[in-house]
């Protein structure tokens, strides 16, 4: 008889649930069509796979036995659960210390990547949290918003759904190409407010040693080029409005603030480290997701850039203001964990 883990049929369940026909998907995941038909019924029936109580020897998962897979799961967070399960007094095998962990709603999850924050870090955030967290929503709709990113060909980091049948698995308008690490890329300005998508620039600029974003270059392509006139506009539109940028040299230098102050721009201070909370962030975010989407992605430079200026004209004012909208929820969470990580 061969033993199904609960992986492979929770798999099978997602595959009849997402449309394939149960002999469809015991055929996907290898399962004999009986032991499908049984799988499936008993899903109906109970909403899980695991096999029915019943009678016969006493479990060896004892209460004390639990709570010691919880506590080594706590203290060891990054084992293996069959590593878990040798270290039980007795073992247990991996199937079990799932089971026991999914019981108290504990399970195996890719860890989230963030910011490395200092202490330092951690103290200017709070500090920055303090200082804002009565500013209203409607205060938050005179700052813009204003970040760099790097958008480049071969960025496959993202998920592309495509709606399929199974036989399609392999069309070409259902893939998505990889490249090998392509050294084509381009870095875009851009800026947001409440209601309103600010200008994209492509930076010119010609990289490598000394050929990096320049306070001249940014100075001449960013704030001359285009930042000047939208703030005024802004200005007028709005009342009044503050300028935000990240603490990159180029931001930093005095030549920068100089121009800043010269033309009248009041900056809006921002906290380092701190990308979640910039709503600008999960822009760029949605940007990527719709040049990853393209169904030729591009494969030049001129391509590329073209790309970039296209997602940006698609993006909408509701996928903006979903995420400057929620500031003060941004605040509140930045207060909770005293400086530290937020989910945003």
């Amino acid at each position: 008889m061969v033993y199904h883990e609960s992986p492979k049929k929770n798999r099978f369940i997602g595959s009849v649930q997402s449309g394939l026909s149960v002999s469809e998907a015991a055929r996907r995941h290898d399962i004999p069509q009986r032991t499908a038909n049984t799988l499936w019924h008993k899903f109906l029936e109970t909403g899980s796979t695991h096999a029915r109580q019943r009678s016969g020897r006493p479990s060896k998962v004892t209460d004390r036995l639990t709570r010691h897979v919880v506590q080594y799961s706590k203290k060891h967070r990054r084992e293996p659960l069959r590593n878990i399960g040798l270290a039980m007094t007795p073992q247990i095998s991996t199937s079990t210390v799932r089971r026991v962990l999914d019981r108290v709603g504990r399970h195996r999850r890719k860890a989230r990547k963030v910011v490395y924050l200092t202490e330092a870090h951690r103290k200017a955030r709070m500090a920055w949290a303090v200082q804002y967290k009565k500013m209203t929503r409607r205060d938050w709709q005179h700052v813009i918003w204003s970040d760099e990113c790097y958008v480049y060909i071969g960025d496959n980091r993202g998920t592309v759904w495509v709606t399929r049948s199974a036989e399609e698995e392999y069309d070409e308008n259902c893939l998505v190409p990889t490249f090998k690490q392509s050294s084509i890329r381009v870095m875009v300005w851009g800026c947001i407010m409440g209601g309103k998508k600010g200008p994209l620039v492509v930076l010119d600029y010609p990289g490598g040693r000394g050929g990096g974003m320049t306070a001249k270059r940014y100075q001449e392509q960013v704030l001359e080029g285009v930042l000047g006139d939208f703030y005024q506009q802004m200005c007028e539109e709005r009342g009044m409005a503050v300028y935000q940028e990240d603490g990159a040299s180029c931001h930093r230098a005095k030549t920068t603030q100089a121009w800043l102050q010269r033309n009248g721009i009041e900056s809006f201070p921002h906290p380092a480290a701190s990308p979640d909370m910039s709503p600008i962030e999960p822009v760029w975010k949605t940007l990527k997701t719709l040049i990853r989407a393209r169904p030729h992605p591009p494969t030049s430079l001129a391509e590329l850039k073209t790309a970039v200026l296209e997602a940006w004209d698609q993006i909408t004012i509701h996928d903006i203001d979903v995420h400057v909208k929620c500031m003060g929820d941004r605040i509140q969470a930045l207060l909770k964990a005293k400086g530290g990580h937020t989910p945003f």
